[in-house]
């Protein structure tokens, strides 16, 4: 509760570069943007400067002076604790890092108004090659 759904793929230009972040939300209460960056394999420590570009990015072209600052989110097919632990280390950026599993059942009530899990495998892996 209280997120608003920004964009898939949206785009922000850096000096004439164009980016594309996974999916941003915004989160009202807390009043700041939420960068989540979808990856199909296990972590790795370079996903973390990447994301932290995002965030510095996110920050200088959209955040307004009243917002908080962003915050990332790396959603990986899995994760080792040490390697997400000196990734993170000296960051000052707000990031987590988790590890996600797609299941084949969904909620009945849910059955329709979601993607389904092939559509799901196919975004990811569409996302995993772009990279």
């Amino acid at each position: 509760m209280g997120f608003a759904f920004v964009g898939s793929q949206y785009h922000l230009e850096v000096n004439g570069k164009d980016y594309f972040l996974d999916l941003l939300f915004y989160h009202f209460k807390l009043r700041c943007f939420v960068v989540i960056d979808l990856k199909m394999t296990e972590f790795k420590p370079e996903y973390t400067g990447k994301m932290n570009f995002y965030l510095s990015a996110v920050d200088d072209l959209l955040r307004s002076p009243s917002d908080a600052p962003s915050i990332g989110l790396i959603l990986c097919k899995g994760r080792d604790r040490s390697d997400v632990e000196y990734a993170l280390r000296g960051m000052t950026q707000p990031l987590g890092i988790s590890s996600f599993e797609i299941t084949e059942a969904l909620p009945e009530s849910l059955e329709g108004s979601l993607p389904s899990v092939a559509q799901l495998e196919a975004e990811l892996e569409r996302l995993e090659n772009s990279d």
